[in-house]
C-alpha cells in the first residue's frame, strides 16, 4: 500500500506516483477531459483524467496517479490520474451544497444542515482558527506558571447567584449546569496553586435571541493570586491578547484570507485604553449626541470605533463598573468596583475583576444581593479559612473568533449552536 500524500505537499513529489484520499469535492467535465477536485484535510488538489466520471459530489475515494506541474491547477500541481478506489460512496441528493461560497447561504441553512455544512472549508476554516486560539490561550498562560483545571458542570446552586440556569434532572434530585467554573477557581487559587485556568462549556438560561448570544458557548477562565487590584488582571490580558494576536499572524494567514479578516497589529495591544464606566458613557452620550445609562450593545460599538480613532485599535477595557451591575463576590471600590470589560469590535469579549477574599467582606456583601451563606453552601469556606487577594477574568470564545473572522452571528462561530430553538444535531 502506497504512502498517503496530502493534498498541500503534492509539490514535493513532482515526477513521481503518489495516493491521495479524500472527498470529491467538484467534479468538471469538458469535452474529453475531466476534472476531479478532491478535498482532504489540508486542501485541494486537481486530479485529470480522460475516463468517465462516474461518482457523486462527497463520495470518499483513494487516487493514485503521476504529479505535474500545472500553474492552472491548485497549488500548482495537479494528479494525472491512474486508478481511483471508492471507498464509500455519497448519495445524490446532497442537503447542503458544500462546494459554494456559504455568504450566498443563509445561516438557517447552514446550522439545520451542520452536519454537512462543516464539510464546506470556509466554515471548517473558522473552526481550525477557533482550536489555534484555544492552544495560544493555554500557552501563553502555561508559560506564566498556570495550572489547567478541568471542574464540574454539574452543580448544586448558582455559581454567580442568578436565576438563569438550566435545571438537570439528577438521580432523586436536581442540579444545575454551571454558569462557568467560578466557585472552582477560587477554590483551586486557595488551594495554594494560586494560578489556575480552564477551557470548558458554560451555560446560561437566557431567553435571548440575538446575534450575540448562544446558550452553551466556550469560556476560557483565567484566576490568579496575590493580586492587587483590576488593574494586575487588565495587563494580563492585555498581553494575553497580544500574544494570541501575534500567533494568529504568524500560523492563521489562511483562516483570516478565507473571511477576508485581519487582526489587530499585537503591538498596539500595549496601547488599549483603560477607561472608567462613567468615563465611557459619556465618550458615548458625547459621540451620539444623546444621554447613555449603561454601556449596552450600541455604546460598545461607539466606544471601539472612538478607540480607534485615537489608539489605533478597536478594542477598549473598561473598569469601575457600579456594585449593583457586578456579582456579589465583586470587591468594591466605594460605590464602584474593582472590575472591567474588554470590548472588542464592539462587542464585550471579557468581563473580570477581583474578587472578595476576606471573609467578613463576604458575609457583610450577601444580604445586600439577598443572600445567605447557607444557600452558597462550601462556597463561604473557602473565605472562612484564609484565602489570598485574587481575580479573573472569562474571555468567550465564540465571540472572539466572531470578531476575528467579522462575522455577523456568533452562532457561526459555534459547531452545534444551542439556543432557545436549536438543540440538533
Amino acid at each position: 500500500m502506497k504512502m498517503r500524500v496530502l493534498a498541500k505537499d503534492i509539490k514535493d513529489y513532482a515526477g513521481k506516483e503518489i495516493s491521495l484520499s479524500g472527498w470529491i469535492h467538484r467534479v468538471r467535465e469538458l469535452g474529453g477531459v475531466n476534472f476531479i477536485i478532491l478535498r482532504d484535510r489540508s486542501g485541494m488538489v486537481q486530479l485529470v483524467t480522460n475516463d468517465e466520471i462516474d461518482f457523486n459530489l462527497e463520495s470518499v475515494v483513494t487516487a493514485t496517479g503521476d504529479v505535474h506541474e500545472n500553474e492552472k491547477a491548485p497549488g500548482g500541481y495537479e494528479i494525472q490520474l491512474k486508478n481511483i478506489e471508492m471507498l464509500a460512496p455519497a448519495a445524490g441528493d446532497l442537503p447542503f451544497p458544500v462546494n459554494q461560497d456559504p455568504a450566498n447561504i443563509g445561516l438557517e441553512n447552514i446550522l439545520d444542515n451542520r452536519s454537512i455544512s462543516l464539510r464546506n472549508p470556509k466554515i471548517r476554516s473558522i473552526f481550525k482558527l477557533q482550536a489555534d486560539l484555544m492552544r495560544y490561550f493555554g500557552e501563553y498562560l502555561r508559560g506564566e506558571d498556570f495550572t489547567e483545571i478541568k471542574s464540574s458542570k454539574l452543580v448544586g446552586g448558582a455559581t454567580e447567584g442568578g436565576t438563569n440556569l438550566f435545571r438537570v434532572e439528577y438521580f432523586d434530585t436536581y442540579v444545575n449546569l454551571a454558569q462557568s467554573p467560578q466557585v472552582y477557581k477560587q477554590t483551586m487559587v486557595s488551594s495554594g496553586l494560586e494560578r489556575v485556568f480552564e477551557i470548558s462549556h458554560a451555560y446560561r438560561a437566557e431567553k435571548h435571541e440575538t446575534s450575540r448570544h448562544i446558550n452553551e458557548y466556550v469560556s476560557l477562565d483565567v484566576e490568579m493570586g496575590f493580586i492587587q487590584d483590576e488593574m494586575d488582571l487588565i495587563e494580563l490580558e492585555r498581553n494575553l491578547i497580544k500574544y494570541m494576536f501575534t500567533r494568529v499572524k504568524e500560523n492563521n494567514q489562511k483562516e483570516l484570507e478565507d473571511w477576508g479578516a485581519t487582526v489587530p497589529d499585537p503591538e498596539l495591544c500595549d496601547k488599549i485604553p483603560v477607561i472608567p464606566h462613567e468615563q465611557a458613557k459619556k465618550i458615548v452620550s458625547e459621540r451620539i449626541g444623546r444621554r447613555v445609562f449603561e454601556i449596552n450593545p450600541e455604546a460598545e460599538v461607539v466606544i471601539c470605533e472612538w478607540a480607534m480613532e485615537n489608539y489605533g485599535i478597536d478594542l477598549v477595557f473598561i473598569n469601575e463598573f457600579p456594585r449593583k451591575k457586578r456579582p456579589f463576590y465583586t470587591y468594591p471600590k466605594g460605590l464602584k468596583t474593582m472590575s472591567f470589560d474588554l470590548v472588542f469590535r464592539g462587542l464585550e469579549i471579557t468581563t473580570g475583576g477581583r474578587r472578595i477574599n476576606e471573609y467578613k467582606m463576604f458575609q457583610e456583601a450577601l444580604p445586600k444581593f439577598g443572600l445567605t451563606e447557607e444557600s452558597l453552601g462550601a462556597y463561604a469556606t473557602i473565605f472562612k479559612y484564609g484565602c489570598p487577594p485574587h481575580g479573573g477574568f472569562a474571555i468567550g470564545l465564540e465571540r472572539l473568533t466572531q470578531k476575528i473572522l467579522g462575522l455577523h452571528n456568533v452562532k457561526e462561530a459555534s459547531l452545534f449552536p444551542r439556543d432557545r430553538k436549536r438543540v440538533t444535531p
